[in-house]
């Protein structure tokens, strides 16, 4: 369960650091652009997103026994869920399943995986029984459980130099873990690379799956990542595209970073060098590329296998983690009317849309409409409600792939159960591919949502057509 609060938290964070660019004297006024409604049919599928940790090890999860399973399966097929999004592999690095690659998580906290059958395997035979769609989702870029200190990272001496070193609020670096966090790896690294391809093709190989959902595809934030690699890597990034050969004198990581200070629990930048800006577009490039090779892994081992990622839907700070999931036609640069001081040009290079067959993004706001709240009522685009962020990912990604937006039904403080019904009704009728539910565990287990009650009516209401 601490991956799902813990995965929240992040995001929620993250959100706070939002920022907009002012207009100046010498810039005309921004116009707000219409909404691009070109693809914009609304979809019907319906996938509930299976966390491993919590539905199989929690406390109150079910999913290690196999009666269980059918039974919670049974429900979502009659409340109207049309799919599975199947944990794969989660944050410890460690699969749910017998793999060539990386060690199997077969227990954790007193319970085991369903005694004498493959889980995933089982899970993705008895989701066709009830003609579900299914995904299989990785946590890409972690490969340590950092509160338990048990993952690849802490098993595999070898594999732990690979973890993303961050900056504390002195400007020291230090490994991510050690500063509490989970063991984000660098996705820069090729070893890390090459792991996450093969692990990649292993499972789609492996497995009859409808698509695969790359999760945590990212750094950890904003400090990461500091190593001497990427300081390396940077360095020849800006001869080779800037012809800056006075890059390797640079004063590392000063002139990325010159000192950072405290929000919350972040350590976020308080004055930058001059080269932030290429920074943050080098990391955004790395990220592009990876998953550009992770698509071709993909196709290259069951063309039909569709592709996607996960990402929160607040685009205006993403670049914090150095992800641009917009499309590359889209340039947050010269964009006068939803403006972003972080965007450098050329930012628009590293816009991975294209690369996408569907796109899911947790939309984890309560605020449905703009119109709820005076002060969004007269806005267009708006990321921290439903529906502004919405229009927002349609606006940033044209439209290039089928949007699942999303919701999570236990760790917001939804006030009722028809609250949620009607949050679901909105995604369903305003998105192209449909809605992702974050997650199944929340609905049967009531000790892990808010509203402390079984979730079946809301969803059984929210999925009426």
């Amino acid at each position: 369960m601490n991956r799902l609060f813990c995965g929240f938290l992040v995001a929620g964070l993250i959100g706070f650091a939002a920022c907009s660019k002012s207009s100046g004297p010498d810039v005309d006024p921004p116009v707000t652009p219409p909404i691009d409604t070109t693809s914009n049919k609304p979809g019907r599928n319906v996938v509930a997103w299976v966390d491993a940790r919590s539905n199989v090890f929690g406390t109150y999860g079910r999913l290690n026994d196999t009666t269980q399973i059918k039974a919670v399966l049974d429900s979502l097929k009659e409340v109207g869920v049309t799919g599975l999004v199947i944990d794969v592999k989660g944050s410890s690095g460690f699969t749910m399943y017998p793999s060539n690659i990386a060690k199997q998580l077969t227990s954790l906290d007193g319970k085991s995986l369903p005694e004498g059958v493959d889980y995933v395997s089982y899970m993705i035979q008895e989701s066709r029984k009830r003609n579900f769609k299914v995904y299989a989702s990785i946590v890409t870029m972690v490969e340590g459980d950092g509160g338990r200190r048990f993952g690849t990272v802490f098993d595999d001496p070898n594999f732990a130099q690979y973890e993303s070193v961050v900056c504390d609020v002195n400007g020291n670096r230090v490994k991510v873990s050690e500063t509490g966090r989970n063991a984000f790896v660098n996705p820069a690294q090729p070893a890390v690379q090459e792991r996450a391809l093969n692990i990649i093709k292993e499972i789609v190989q492996k497995y009859e799956i409808d698509g695969l959902v790359l999760d945590y595809c990212r750094y950890t934030d904003i400090d990461a990542d500091f190593s001497d690699y990427s300081k390396s890597q940077f360095i020849d990034f800006l001869k080779a595209k800037y012809n800056d050969n006075a890059a390797a004198t640079m004063n590392f990581p000063k002139d990325i970073v010159n000192t950072w200070t405290m929000s919350g629990d972040r350590v976020i930048p308080n004055s930058t060098g001059k080269y932030y800006g290429k920074w943050l577009l080098y990391r955004a490039s790395v990220i592009h590329d990876f998953v550009e090779k992770a698509r071709a892994a993909v196709k290259a081992t069951k063309p039909s296998v569709k592709f996607g990622v996960y990402v929160g839907a607040w685009y205006t700070t993403y670049y914090s983690v150095g992800v641009n999931w917009a499309s590359n036609e889209y340039d947050p640069f010269n964009d006068q009317a939803v403006r972003f001081d972080w965007a450098y040009p050329g930012y628009k290079e590293t816009g991975y849309a294209e690369e996408l067959e569907f796109l899911m993004t947790g939309n984890y706001f309560t605020q449905i409409r703009l119109s709820e709240n005076p002060a969004t009522a007269n806005l267009t685009y708006h990321w921290w409600s439903i529906e502004g962020s919405l229009n927002g990912i349609k606006y940033v990604t044209k439209n290039k792939m089928p949007l699942y937006g999303s919701i999570d039904l236990g760790n917001v403080d939804w006030p009722s159960q028809q609250r949620i019904s009607e949050a679901m009704k909105y995604i369903l009728n305003n998105t192209s591919g449909g809605i992702m539910l974050f997650d199944v565990v929340h609905v049967y287990a009531p000790q892990y949502n808010r509203l402390k009650q079984p979730l079946w009516n809301a969803l059984r209401e929210g999925l009426k057509q």
